[in-house]
Parts: structure tokens; sequence; C-alpha cells
């Protein structure tokens, strides 16, 4: 059992050292610091398990338990990442996310993600691929909800010349450019039924024609798709074909909105001002004591997105370098969380104490 940050070496280099030496030796890494990337480098260095702290000892024993009465997992070993995380979060619900993603990456499963706008579908999309055998192909996005119908199917699978007016030369479609990596297709609940028909056929049979082809090319992509929508919903309403359903929920993955994990809006908040400060060439703001109190009471329906915007402005807009509440955006705070069905008393309470001492009341 190793801690991951130590003085000289790191838990990550221990680890690659009794991987090496005692190859059928279980590792527990244990870690206050959880992101995405010690995650992921601790299942792919070969751990048996990522233990963020605080933990419960009865879960630690219990998982040590299984340590010793079950063989060293077989898995590739991985550099470490040295670049900021991009994905950050303490939540249980963000630490099964990391734990997903490191389990996933030497699989070419196809994955559904599923989550809110803003709480960061393509960013996992983009970490599994990262962090897959297919990390030095290509990694091709394509939101299929702000591409018109008629275009969607060339987009995705290209045309031959002449196959419609104006198509003056050859076009390759988002499956060749993907090839030997991975296709994330975005709002995938939104799309068109015809649309839906061809790319069951692709899944099924691996093969894909351009538009006005006649020759089948074979695809060589891992497809992950994602949507804010229910498609258990969709398909039980025949909006959504159940067939394509099965293909793609091969492995689902469910993003948690930020009013899940409250804990976590500090540790944003702090990092999206950091990389404000950073793009903009000036001095990173802080939120106080109340301003952090206030925002994790807020249900923030945009999610991740709507935060890191949010942290954009107060970079710009705000005249001292400590935010205080009456410096957020009016919209922000004329915002109640009692007003949402979503949000408990002890967000409201806080909220209301938060306020309070930003007037000096009782």
């Amino acid at each position: 059992i190793s801690d991951i940050r130590m003085p000289g070496s790191s838990g990550l280099d221990l680890l690659q050292t009794l991987r090496s030496k005692h190859p059928a030796l279980p590792v527990i890494i244990m870690t206050a610091y959880s992101d995405l990337e010690s995650a992921v480098s601790s299942f792919q260095g070969g751990a048996f398990e990522y233990l963020p702290k605080p933990f419960d000892v009865n879960h630690a024993v219990e998982l040590i338990r299984r340590a010793l009465a079950q063989s060293q997992r077989k898995q590739s070993n991985s550099n470490e990442n040295t670049d900021a995380p991009d994905i950050l979060g303490h939540a249980p619900a963000m630490q099964e996310v990391f734990r997903a993603i490191g389990r996933l990456a030497q699989s070419n499963a196809t994955v559904l993600i599923n989550g809110e706008s803003g709480t960061g579908k393509e960013l996992v999309a983009q970490a599994l691929h990262r962090h897959s055998a297919r990390a030095n192909k290509p990694f091709v996005a394509i939101n299929t909800a702000a591409i018109p119908k008629d275009l969607l199917e060339s987009e995705l699978f290209g045309h031959e010349k002449g196959a419609f007016t104006g198509a003056t030369t050859t076009r390759h479609g988002r499956f060749e450019q993907a090839e030997g990596g991975t296709l994330f297709l975005d709002e995938i609940g939104d799309m068109p039924a015809e649309l839906q028909t061809r790319l069951l056929r692709v899944l099924s049979d691996g093969n894909y024609y351009r538009v006005g082809g006649h020759q089948p090319i074979k695809a060589n992509v891992r497809i992950i798709a994602a949507t804010h929508q229910n498609l258990d919903e969709r398909v039980k309403r025949g909006l959504f074909r159940e067939d394509l359903f099965h293909r793609l929920n091969v492995i689902r993955l469910r993003l948690p909105p930020l009013r899940e994990r409250r804990e976590d809006i500090p540790l944003l908040a702090k990092h999206f001002l950091q990389k404000s400060a950073k793009e903009l060439g000036v001095e990173q703001k802080t939120l106080s004591e109340a301003a952090l109190n206030y925002l994790a009471a807020q249900d923030i329906p945009g999610n991740v997105r709507q935060l890191e915007n949010l942290c954009h402005w107060l970079t710009v807009m705000t005249p001292t370098q400590q935010v205080e509440i009456a410096d957020l955006p009016a919209e922000w705070r004329e915002g109640s969380p009692a007003a949402s069905v979503n949000s408990d008393w002890r967000a409201a309470l806080a909220q209301q104490v938060a306020l309070a001492l930003q007037h000096n009341e009782p």
C-alpha cells in the first residue's frame, strides 16, 4: 500500500519498480490528490486499486483482502501524464468515472456517455482516447445535433465526386478521418432515423459506403457516443432504434451534474481561475470563503461549463484580487436555490448564511 506523493520518489515510480521486480505483488495506490491522471496512471501502471483519501478503514481492509485473494491484473505500463489534469473531482461519483476510464484504457469497447449539458462528456471521450491503444491515431468529434439533417450523412460517411449537385470532388467523411482512432458522436439521441439505420449497419458489419459510392470501405474506429437525453425513454417512444441503442450501450458512463458533487465546486473554481489567469496573462483571482460557500449552494444548471465561463468572466471583470459575492454577475446574485426543486435545505441555508455574512447581518 503506497501513497502517490512522497518525498523523493513518487508512488507511481515505486509501482513501476515493484511491477518489474515482483510482478505478482498486488499494489494499492492511495492519495489525497484525487484527479483523473493519477487514477489512470495508477491503473495503467498495474495497480490493483486506487484508494482516494479519506477512506473508510473497513473498506480498505476489505480491499486488501481482495487484493491478496486475486492475482495481479494484467495492464500495460504508461508514463504518467505531467500536464495539468483536465478532469478534476474528489466526489465519489467522479472517482467512479476515473476508475472506469482507467479500466477501459486497453479496451476497444463502444462507450455511451450520459450526462447533462456542460458536465464534460467530450472531455471524458478525449480521456478515453488519450489513454487507449489508439492514442496516436486521430480523435474526431462530430455533434450530430448541430449539423443539418441533409448534410449529416455526407459529414459522417463522405461522398463521391458527382454524388449530388455541388459535389465537385471526393470528400472523406468523419469515419475515414478517424481511421485507426476514435470517433466521438455527440448528442447521438438527436440523430435522424435514416442515419441511425446507416450507423447501425456500420456497427453491425464494420463496412460503410460514401454517399454515391458503390465500393464498401472497412471502418476501423472506436465509437464513443454521448447524449444528455434518456435513450431508454426515447427507445420506448419510438424515437431511437432499439437495436442501435443496444449496439451503443456496451459500456455506459454517467457523468454527475455539479449539484450532485458540490464538494468539487471550490476545486473546479480554483482550477478555472488559474487557467483563465494564465490564458490572459494576469494575476490569478481568488474567491472569498463566503463567495465559495455561495457558489457551492447553487444548482448551476450549465454545470462545469457554466462555472468555467463564470471564472473567466470574474478574471476579466472583477477589479480586486479577491472575489466577493457582490462581485458575481447579477444573474448569479439574484438566483435563489430555495426556488429550485433540486436544492436541499443545507444548500439553501449555506447560501443564506453566506449572503448574511457578506452584508454583515446578524
